[in-house]
């Protein structure tokens, strides 16, 4: 444990931003969890509201992408390819369901 005023507080901001980022990177990978199950859920049986669950899914996917990128829990770059991972994911599944 550290003996200086200053290091004892660097110790608790630091722990503070590491319980931060580690709720916001847990919430990430559920709401992305969540849109894989409903694009399966729609590839195996599609239908419009299994489109309107997943279009629902993907923005709050994203949207949690760009506030943990804006609070900075990831890097832009980790959030762009996340994005684009559940793009892709969705159009791959869609087109082999078609």
């Amino acid at each position: 444990m550290a003996n200086i005023k200053s290091a004892i507080k660097r110790v608790q901001v630091a722990e503070r931003n590491r319980l931060r980022n580690k709720y916001y990177k847990s919430t990430v990978r559920t709401f992305m969890k969540k849109f894989f199950l409903a694009v399966d859920a729609y590839a195996s049986n599609p239908s419009n509201e299994g489109l309107q669950a997943i279009h629902e899914q993907k923005s709050i996917a994203f949207s949690k992408i760009d506030k943990a990128v804006k609070r900075g829990a990831f890097h832009a770059n980790n959030g762009a390819r996340k994005k684009s991972r559940l793009d892709a994911y969705f159009k791959r599944s869609t087109a082999a369901a078609s």
